[in-house]
């Protein structure tokens, strides 16, 4: 983490220091929740919607923050070690591209919407096998998290991976501007935030910002069976850097890098791609998606010089971020894969896939959610989802929220009534499901972070 006198930290994010007298103060972190205080940190009180962060400026420092940022416009300042900004907001941003250039890390920025968070982590893998690596934690992806990600780096990282997210227009481009990545990679274009941003061409326009913070000379990594994202490069109206450097993956046979074998099995995906040879890597993750997710990977393995041998290890010393199909086991035998933290038509699809090709000697169970923020569309697409389930493959559907409604119908054309069961009721749905699920069944649980369907996972864990 960043450790610096405050009067270091004064002159990164362009303040005042009121108290001369505390100019050697070594301030050690940064927080921005004052239920958070750790010894000696130095506390950023920001301003919100429904939260004013400054009323806790004098608590802070009593708690044991070495020092604190004030927004000018707020009034006094409370006694003590406060540094004085015009606004703390943009002042973080600025402490945080300060320390990253001091400690001057080569930087991976990862955005896309869906896979990101995979990809974020399956880079980090790879790149631990030789190298020092920070990598976002949580979904601290944002323009607070970025900054606090950036500053929570220790002194001695060689390589940062920083996943970058976004809802609308603009705020791709503040993140590469903040940390002016070395590489970028874009892992797809899908309907997420179809509500704010109207097209999928205005998404792939958004998440292509990445490249306008890009520095010179560098690479971009990006899916090249979305024919958006280079339709989109050819425009004109992004400021690419000079010598940009560019190289596709994906699942065709025109990408720079694409499989040339995918084998599933009970450990996940083995797979051999056009870059390797008759190299075979093991995923430990199941999904055709996440073996195109590996290939985003290990286009960076590559640049960055990493080994096969390496790329093998780091493989399989994989460690995901929470509700990315997590594979789960009840007490009793049932497999659980939770898939919960978000949702889209093409992320949903892709994990029905997992779920379809799973073997085992028990039911497939799909139980789906309301996939939010996709705008008018939004029946159409759910709709879409019940169309694509296989009554073949899936034994039993449960459908959570007033969108899936719109799946479970359409899936019942196929399926016939008495394999769907449609609930707005979490209670009742998690109620039911324990009488349906028996051991060795698989049970795929999906949907948007809104709708909290872990919940239901959890209860079954604990009661099945």
């Amino acid at each position: 983490m960043i450790i610096r006198t405050l009067e270091n930290i004064a002159v990164m994010c362009g303040g005042e220091l009121l108290a001369p007298g505390a100019a050697a103060t070594e301030i050690a972190g940064v927080v921005t929740d004052s239920r958070k205080i750790t010894p000696a940190c130095l506390f950023v009180p920001l301003t919100g919607e429904h939260f004013e962060g400054h009323d806790f400026g004098a608590a802070a420092l009593a708690a044991g923050a070495a020092g604190i940022l004030w927004q000018r416009n707020k009034g006094p300042a409370p006694d003590g070690a406060v540094i004085v900004v015009e606004d703390t907001l943009m002042a973080l941003q600025m402490l945080g591209t300060a320390y990253l250039t001091q400690i001057a890390p080569q930087v991976v920025a990862i955005t896309g919407s869906n896979g990101k968070t995979t990809t974020k982590d399956i880079v980090t893998a790879l790149l631990e096998s030789q190298y020092k690596v920070h990598k976002t934690q949580g979904n601290f992806n944002n323009h607070i998290g970025l900054p606090l990600t950036l500053l929570s780096m220790k002194e001695d990282t060689e390589i940062a991976v920083l996943e970058m997210g976004m809802s609308s227009r603009g705020e791709i481009a503040l993140l590469a501007s903040l940390a002016a990545p070395d590489v970028a990679v874009i892992t797809n274009i899908g309907e997420s935030h179809l509500l704010q941003l109207g097209s999928r061409m205005e998404i792939a326009r958004a998440k292509l910002e990445i490249t306008e913070g890009l520095k010179p000379e560098g690479l971009l990594i990006y899916n090249g069976d979305e024919p958006l994202l280079a339709e989109v490069l050819t425009e004109g109206s992004l400021s690419l850097p000079a010598g940009m450097k560019t190289f596709r993956f994906g699942i065709t046979a025109d990408n720079d890098d694409y499989p040339t074998g995918i084998m599933a099995h009970a450990g996940g995906m083995t797979f051999t791609s056009n870059c390797h040879g008759d190299r075979a890597f093991t995923l430990p993750l199941p999904g055709k998606h996440n073996v195109i997710n590996s290939l985003a990977a290990l286009a960076v393995a590559r640049h960055y010089g990493i080994s096969e041998d390496h790329i093998e290890a780091g493989l399989h010393n994989l460690k995901l971020t929470g509700m990315r199909i997590e594979v789960m086991t009840t007490p009793s035998g049932i497999t659980l894969l939770n898939d919960a933290y978000n949702a889209s038509p093409t992320s949903m699809k892709a994990a029905i896939d997992v779920l379809q090709s799973m073997k085992g000697s028990g039911q497939k169970i799909a139980v789906l959610g309301d996939m939010l923020e996709l705008g008018p569309e939004e029946a159409q697409f759910h709709a879409e989802i019940g169309s694509y389930l296989d009554p073949e493959k899936t034994d039993l559907l449960f459908t959570f929220g007033r969108l899936s409604e719109h799946l479970a119908s359409a899936a019942g054309k196929k399926f016939g009534n008495d394999r769907i069961f449609s609930f707005t009721d979490k209670e009742e749905l998690t109620a039911l499901l324990r009488t349906k699920c028996s051991p060795r069944d698989i049970v795929l649980f999906k949907a948007s972070r809104g709708m909290r369907l872990e919940e239901v996972l959890h209860s079954l864990i604990a009661h099945v």
